[in-house]
């Protein structure tokens, strides 16, 4: 899915732009399941250290895919940017992670 090309951020404004309307808090989230052979390459390198680039891949692709999906709840609203845009992650099963991503769908004047 390609990003909708709408504003966000984690601050409270948009600079330049006055916020005449909040309309509603937005989200977007994704479920991923471990995946067997990063898992196995994820405990060679718990010994010898470094970074698991399969996890952080996994990662950064699920915030994105929160990200797109964040906007186009905004987009359904009718909002033209998200401000304070929070991430959050949680376990939902064994193996499985939820990322979520949220903010505040606004409208700008005109």
């Amino acid at each position: 899915m390609s990003r909708p090309l709408i504003p966000i951020t984690s601050a409270d404004h948009i600079p330049g732009q006055t916020i005449v309307e909040h309309l509603d808090v937005v989200y977007g989230n994704t479920v991923r399941a471990k995946h067997l052979g990063r898992d196995v390459m994820a405990g060679f390198k718990s010994i010898v250290g470094g970074e698991i680039r399969g996890y952080t891949e996994m990662l950064r692709d699920a915030r994105d895919e929160a990200l797109d999906r964040m906007m186009q709840d905004a987009l359904d609203v009718g909002g033209e940017a998200v401000i304070n845009v929070r991430f959050t992650t949680s376990m939902v099963g064994q193996g499985m992670a939820e990322m979520m991503a949220y903010g505040t769908a606004v409208r700008f004047e005109p």
